[in-house]
């Protein structure tokens, strides 16, 4: 049998190397079931000797709103944190800031949406308004020499709104820039997005943000999370936000599924031949612990694999 190979495909500029950014203690547990502080900090140490570099560890929001995220300060008190790894927290405005700062966070990380309605519905604001909130928080972190990433919801999709408008994407991702957001996280919260639409709504924001200042955060519900980082990468993107495990979902996205399962990111990279550094196994093993303080089953195909031979 002949293989023709479009030549699109054949010429791509795959990256030579990736960040992968972990979000599974943040963005992952905070739509799971509550576990212990003692879960939350074992699960950052494990993750902390798989060779990842970034590993988003807390969320200093109000416990009322996200009670998984209760005890994030005493969190960076207690886990070991290792040379040379990053480990960065949402802060949502200035008061969570300031705890995240007394805590030793060395980066935060903000969020806005591309869809008006989810913005609404999420923090009670418009977009515009919300951006305006982050203004404090950029200017004290420049004073205090704190790095801040930003994060752009709804990318691809809205639960309330359907299909977003990519310029918009593009617009809000731009703000977050210009303020200071060092790196722009673009995520299709409610996991809708299909590889053609992916590269269309990347393309369309490096137009404003330089690419090397650009990640991508997919959720899994339909299925489609690795073919869009494998059509992002080919225009590119060198940062991938994933969790172990595939944890998480979205509070506010009703039918969300987690995030992009870890492992079938860096089984999916090791075929590629793209360096990452990530030792696969120990991230499953990770992975493993933790879902079972969590009562359920990985989401991670490429685990199940691993850990049932």
């Amino acid at each position: 049998m002949t293989i023709i190979m479009d030549n699109n495909l054949s010429n791509m500029a795959m990256p030579k190397q990736v960040k992968i950014v972990e979000v599974g203690p943040r963005d992952g547990l905070q739509n799971e079931v509550p576990v212990t502080l003692e879960d939350k900090v074992d699960l950052i140490n494990s993750l902390s000797k798989t060779g990842l570099t970034v590993i988003e560890s807390g969320s200093f929001v109000s416990p009322k709103w996200v009670p998984q995220m209760a005890g994030s300060a005493e969190i960076y008190g207690l886990i070991d944190q290792v040379d040379g790894i990053n480990y960065p927290a949402l802060t949502p405005n200035l008061k969570g800031y300031e705890l995240a700062k007394q805590a030793g966070v060395k980066e935060v990380a903000i969020f806005g949406a591309a869809s008006e309605s989810f913005s609404q519905k999420n923090i009670n604001c418009s977009i515009a308004e919300s951006l305006q909130r982050f203004e404090p928080i950029m200017q004290q972190a420049k004073l205090d020499g704190i790095k801040v990433r930003g994060y752009v919801s709804c990318v691809l999709g809205c639960p309330y709104e359907g299909d977003i408008d990519i310029a918009k994407v593009a617009e809000v991702a731009k703000t977050l820039y210009d303020m200071g957001c060092y790196e722009i996280s673009l995520g299709d919260t409610i996991g809708v997005g299909t590889p053609i639409k992916a590269q269309a709504m990347l393309a369309e924001v490096a137009k404003l943000v330089p690419i090397e200042h650009l990640a991508v955060h997919f959720h899994d519900t339909y299925g489609q999370a690795l073919a869009n980082i494998y059509a992002c990468l080919a225009l590119g993107v060198s940062v991938i936000d994933s969790a172990v495990a595939g944890l998480g979902g979205c509070p506010y996205a009703k039918g969300a599924s987690g995030n992009v399962a870890t492992e079938d990111v860096v089984y999916m990279l090791n075929g590629l031949n793209i360096k990452h550094g990530v030792d696969l196994t120990a991230l499953a093993q990770a992975g493993e612990t933790i879902c079972k303080a969590l009562g359920k089953k990985t989401n991670s195909k490429v685990a199940n694999a691993l850990l049932s031979n």
